[in-house]
């Protein structure tokens, strides 16, 4: 490779806008990067719509098909930021080219393309991984440290929910999300998100049970022309039944032991009314509890157990994030308490630590790794153990079971 670093984005639409956006800002974090980056293509069919976001971010060129990306010269980066069943055959054509590829979540539409892609990554050359860009979140963070020092000691509880709002509107049409058998809806699409952060601060799930899924709106109308993004658009008189999942419940296990895990009550829906990008988690432990709460995102609430003659003081205190805590020293221009923060920064830091990586900065030295194709993986065979408890009337469903099949 160069000592330029070219980069393209394959979607256009909302969080291809994020990705592309974030790429450009990159470089801005941390310190000096020691290589230029060239934000090269913006790939969409939607020619109007993929010229509307490399002009806002100052991309060389615009193409109308990802393949035109395979022999370019200038390439060396690529995010796909297209819908689940197209990230397989889009990945495996970028990995053969050599080209690096930082994938959008959930990893893909199937357990069985998941796998050959997890395969493939484990034996490529070039940096391939997947993008939960809510591990970057500075309060989800810092609440990893204070479970992972030890500090709130043993975990025993997690609470989390993942409330959105983009799919509740009848008048929403149809798209590719509504498509797919259930647990391919609001669970996989913002579930996903919920089951990585869980995973994060309580250890991997080990069995989910009671898991029930629930269609509200039961069929969409066609859209007359293009879509982006959730947004209500123009449909003609035909519709077409939904079949996948508006809201998704179930319990989980934590940890690799049998017996001594943490439990965990987890929701995901798409359909909640005045939650529109709702994610929060709460997790009790020994020593205390911490909520953090994208909704207000630059504050954790934090309660500390106390004995003696303080103990009538319980209750959660709020704790505003600034340098002390992860990325924010290095991550804003304004690095203070109280700043406020937001759900597009996670982008920036998620590129940033990709870009150090494909540069060969030394894991030691640069931000934590974005996700594997394995851990990418995991998410859907939680995913696929849930669904597969839901087929069952509730049943337990051990992880390790789809794993093995």
């Amino acid at each position: 490779m160069s000592q330029t670093i070219g980069v393209a984005v394959i979607g256009a639409g909302m969080a291809g806008a994020a990705h592309a956006a974030a790429w450009r800002a990159a470089t801005t974090v941390r310190s000096p990067f020691p290589q230029e980056v060239r934000l090269v293509a913006i790939v969409d069919i939607a020619q109007p719509l993929a010229e509307n976001v490399a002009g806002r971010y100052g991309y060389d060129r615009v193409e109308s098909d990802w393949r035109n990306l395979l022999e370019a010269a200038d390439v060396d980066i690529v995010s796909v930021v297209v819908a689940n069943h197209l990230h397989r055959e889009i990945v495996e054509a970028l990995v053969a080219a050599g080209k690096h590829v930082l994938c959008e979540k959930p990893l893909s539409g199937t357990l069985e393309d998941a796998r050959a892609m997890a395969a493939l990554a484990s034996e490529a050359d070039p940096v391939v991984r997947i993008g939960f860009t809510f591990r970057r979140a500075p309060g989800l963070a810092a609440l990893a440290e204070l479970v992972h020092s030890g500090k709130l000691g043993e975990v025993l509880h997690l609470n989390g929910r993942y409330y959105a709002d983009y799919a509740r509107s009848p008048q929403v049409p149809m798209t590719w999300r509504y498509r797919g058998e259930p647990g391919s809806g609001a669970l996989a699409d913002v579930g996903s998100h919920l089951l990585y952060a869980a995973e994060l601060l309580a250890g991997p799930i080990r069995s989910v049970a009671g898991a029930s899924f629930r269609t509200v709106i039961k069929e969409r109308s066609l859209p007359l022309g293009a879509t982006v993004g959730h947004a209500v658009a123009a449909v003609s008189e035909e519709t077409e039944p939904v079949t996948n999942d508006d809201w998704a419940g179930f319990t989980a296990e934590f940890g690799a032991k049998v017996d001594g895990t943490a439990s965990g009550t987890l929701e995901a829906s798409r359909v909640t009314a005045g939650h529109p990008n709702g994610l929060r988690l709460e997790i009790a432990c020994r020593n205390g509890s911490a909520v953090w709460d994208q909704e207000r995102p630059a504050e954790i609430l934090l309660h500390l157990n106390e004995d003696g003659p303080n103990a009538h003081n319980n209750g959660f205190r709020t704790v505003k994030l600034g340098p002390g805590h992860p990325y924010v020293a290095e991550g804003y221009a304004m690095a203070a308490p109280g700043i406020g923060f937001g759900q597009n920064d996670g982008f920036i830091f998620q590129a940033r630590a990709f870009l150090e990586e494909v540069a060969g900065v030394p894991e030691s030295e640069s931000w934590p790794r974005n996700a594997s194709f394995a851990e990418g993986l995991r998410n859907m065979e939680i995913i696929e153990a849930v669904a597969e408890s839901a087929r069952r009337s509730g049943v337990s469903v051990q992880v390790d079971a789809i794993s093995a099949v």
